[in-house]
């Protein structure tokens, strides 16, 4: 490896990855990709549907100060695993990093299935946190280099939107766990994350055939392997009609690396795409804050102000879920046909006005239990391709040689700023018993989302149908003489 760093090849990697129709190997990539958000999706919902639980168990006593203590070591998991992880994943590979980052989603789940304390179950929320941090970072970044243009942004949103079968059959189980007439609630929450923990183990052996990306591989010195991947994904894929036998495939000159220095990072990130960064952040922050702020406490809305039991919280979960993945699944083509920049605007825009307008007759006292869930619904039909559009952003609009790590970083500045504080302020207002002071928090998550509706617009890039080659050339690209 190091013997081949410096040395300069000439490859059309990118142009034949990216000529290539929709196949069943494409198919499997984002079902074995998707299953992780499905994951996510599982464990998040539980731990919103479980906080009554938690609250009502013997042993740990949670108060409604501490559900969201503990959502926020959650998060603050998955953003010091993202950065880590992140740093990792451009470093040494995405697929190694699938495996890391996956067995610690185990470990960590199942050990909060064991905690006796407020300190032991924040410990291993913020362990799982990590491990699902770090698949966010490898998995958008492959997603991106063995996706073919033309299907990029659908296929970034339907598999982040996954996220939402996950908080679907975390509800069922919910359900079912916590309902004292089949099994005793205090025993139900551990079962509930075992549950989890099982399932990640189908996902260790659905990884296995999943290549490594061969856009990393022809930079980092194997260009060799690289083609003998794409050779056998050519095999599996069928090839643009438009393209003849004699088609001369445009190529791309690189100087190989085995890594990129920290400084060429920052100076990608602060100099080169200074702007491109600023429009990150901006999507980050406000779906972060948007998004963990009331789906870290929806549970708490439900029963301290509609009154609803632990045990039915389920049910509620299940059309707010639906909405959530309808909205990336039917929405998500008109990110690749009428554009990134336009769609971005829209969903981010609308989102944060129907949230005021919720919010207002939440506080006003016009909503009941059933009517706050239909408007949850329709918000995040819209919120759900906007959040995961910021993911779609920050992973096709920077170099490869930092693409995991700008996700990664974003994804750490903007859920620490948006998304660690969110679950802990709404937890605080909502102990107030005030909905004017839940109102007031609705509306700051509303006045986020549009600020970055308008700078999505004013300067997002128009990335779609595009080589990921042509929206950010690799650092590592060699001008022809």
């Amino acid at each position: 490896m190091q013997g081949r760093t410096g040395r300069i090849i000439e490859t059309d990697i990118p142009a034949r990855l990216d000529s290539l129709r929709w196949s069943p190997f494409h198919t499997r990539v984002v079902t074995a990709l998707g299953i992780t958000w499905i994951l996510d999706g599982l464990e998040v919902t539980l731990a919103g549907a479980l906080s009554g639980a938690l609250k009502d168990s013997p042993t740990l006593h949670f108060s409604n100060l501490d559900i969201g203590f503990v959502s926020s070591a959650y998060l603050v998991g998955a953003v010091l695993g993202a950065v880590g992880f992140g740093w990792l994943t451009d470093r040494i590979g995405r697929k190694k990093l699938f495996f890391v980052t996956l067995t610690l989603y185990l470990v960590a789940t199942a050990a909060t299935a064991l905690s006796w304390n407020v300190g032991s179950f924040a410990l291993f929320r913020f362990l799982t946190g990590a491990g699902i941090g770090g698949e966010y970072t490898a998995i958008n970044s492959t997603i991106q280099e063995l996706v073919p243009a033309r299907y990029r942004g659908w296929t970034d949103l339907v598999i982040n939107g996954s996220f939402w079968i996950g908080a679907a059959l975390g509800a069922v189980s919910a359900i079912v766990l916590l309902d004292p007439q089949v099994i005793d609630p205090d025993l139900g929450w551990r079962l509930a994350f075992l549950t989890g923990a099982a399932l990640g183990l189908v996902v260790v052996v659905m990884r296995l055939w999943i290549p490594e990306s061969p856009r990393w591989l022809m930079i980092h010195g194997r260009p060799e392997q690289a083609l003998r991947i794409v050779a056998d994904i050519e095999r599996m894929a069928a090839r643009d009609p438009e393209i003849g036998a004699d088609y001369v495939w445009p190529t791309i000159r690189l100087r190989m690396r085995d890594h990129t220095p920290l400084r060429e990072v920052a100076r990608t990130l602060l100099y080169t795409y200074r702007q491109r960064s600023m429009v990150g952040l901006a999507l980050m922050v406000a779906q972060a804050f948007f998004y963990n702020a009331i789906f870290f406490t929806y549970a708490l809305v439900l029963s301290s102000f509609f009154h609803i039991p632990s045990e039915h919280i389920g049910w509620y979960i299940l059309p707010f879920a639906a909405g959530n993945f309808l909205g990336p699944l039917l929405l998500g083509r008109l990110f690749d046909t009428i554009g990134r920049r336009a769609m971005i605007a829209f969903t981010y825009g609308i989102s944060g006005i129907l949230l005021a307008v919720s919010g207002y007759l939440f506080a006003a006292g016009y909503l009941t239990a059933q009517t706050q869930t239909i408007a949850w619904m329709v918000i995040f039909f819209f919120a759900s391709p906007a959040a995961s559009a910021a993911y779609l952003t920050v992973s096709e609009t920077f170099p490869l040689e930092v693409r995991a790590l700008a996700i990664a970083m974003f994804y750490a500045i903007g859920t620490g700023i948006g998304g660690v504080a969110g679950p802990a302020l709404f937890g605080a207002l909502i102990d107030t018993g005030s909905r004017t002071s839940v109102f007031a928090g609705y509306c700051l998550g509303s006045v986020l989302m549009i600020a970055a509706a308008l700078v999505g617009w004013r300067y997002g890039v128009a990335a779609e149908r595009r080589s990921l080659e042509t929206v950010a050339s690799p650092l590592a690209v060699v001008e022809s003489q």
